[in-house]
């Protein structure tokens, strides 16, 4: 049995909007949007990878807040987890920085504006039930 190779995403969270970045490579999957993230590394906390690829991509200093239930599968063996999370007080604004040419902070009433990559459509849709709750 091949070892899972956890991806975390991050329902960013300000104001009442949610982060979208669009993907610029590979070429598959360029042009389609993503909640922001990456590879958990060995040894590394879910969490603490949110951060830091968070900070990579985005150069934006973050805290997690929950984790969404349930696992989305990638292309194997990788499966995606997300966490809501905020930007903390006095981070700069994110900028994409790797693997992303456009950011865009989406209202409730614009989740579905954007192409999602298929494989995060359903923690979008999670994320959006917390958006249009009020839930941080």
């Amino acid at each position: 049995m091949t070892e899972r190779i956890v991806v975390v995403g991050a329902a960013l969270l300000d104001g009442g909007r949610l982060l979208a970045a669009r993907r610029s490579a590979p070429p598959e999957l360029a042009g389609r949007w993503e909640l922001p993230g990456g590879k958990v590394e060995a040894g590394e906390a879910p969490e603490v990878a949110l951060v830091r690829e968070l900070r990579e991509e985005l150069g934006v200093r973050t805290e997690p807040v929950e984790r969404i239930p349930g696992e989305w599968p990638l292309k194997a063996p990788y499966v995606l987890q997300v966490w809501t999370a905020r930007l903390l007080p006095g981070s700069d604004d994110p900028k994409p920085l790797q693997d992303h040419d456009e950011l865009r902070w989406l209202a409730p009433a614009e989740i579905w504006d954007v192409p999602w990559l298929d494989q995060d459509v359903a923690a979008v849709r999670e994320a959006a039930t917390r958006l249009e709750a009020g839930t941080r």
